[in-house]
């Protein structure tokens, strides 16, 4: 989109009823029909890498389904966002489901791609193995990620049964891959039992607070 072009915004729900049309993130248009954006919203459905209960594939379209119901003012900002920047909705990211590290390197493939249009990116759905390949892609282009995370669980852990990359683990690789900032990483929200007083000593070595 160029500097004088209008965002392309969502569908008007008094003029077509919300549940009627292709379910986009907030009734946005395609990202095939505007070509390019300056943020793309793209579903991960994935959720290979859990260790208890799987379901997250299922969560991107679950999002879009909600979103039916966004207006296009927030009043509490006094800002109309969808006016302000073109956001469109790229799809799904089609990932195997029976093996997790190609699911990891075709998330990076593919969010590498979106990225190179020049787009922001916001992914909906798949388990937190996904924010390895994610994280990856985004030091790729910018450096070193500062990382905010809301999360019951640390997700710092090492191994669940042998394996490197699952939900409980992309931390721990993003820090010993050198792709986060260690100087700007939060936990927000963690309450859940750990598995013993070491799993808070290598969070904090890592830089967590």
């Amino acid at each position: 989109m160029s500097s004088n072009e209008t965002p392309r915004g969502p569908v008007d729900s008094s003029r077509v009823p919300r549940y009627a049309g292709p379910a986009t993130f907030a009734r946005l248009p395609r990202l095939d029909e505007v070509g390019t954006a300056d943020v793309a919203v793209v579903g991960v459905p994935f959720d290979s890498g859990v260790s208890y209960r799987p379901g997250a594939r299922f969560g991107g379209n679950a999002i879009r389904e909600a979103s039916r119901l966004l207006r296009p003012y927030n009043p509490a900002q006094d800002a109309s966002p969808f006016a302000r920047a073109q956001v469109a909705d790229g799809g799904d990211i089609a990932v195997n489901p029976f093996n997790i590290n190609e699911a990891v390197e075709t998330v990076e493939a593919a969010a590498d791609d979106l990225l190179g249009t020049g787009a922001r990116l916001m992914t909906l759905g798949g388990d937190h193995t996904i924010a390895l390949p994610l994280l990856r892609s985004v030091a790729k282009k910018h450096g070193p990620v500062a990382l905010l995370h809301f999360d019951a669980h640390l997700d710092t852990w090492d191994t669940y049964f042998g394996a490197e990359y699952t939900h409980g683990t992309p931390f721990r690789r993003a820090v010993e891959e050198g792709i986060l900032d260690t100087s700007a990483l939060s936990h927000v929200g963690t309450r859940g039992p750990l598995y013993g007083k070491q799993d808070l000593t290598d969070d904090e070595k890592m830089g967590f607070g």
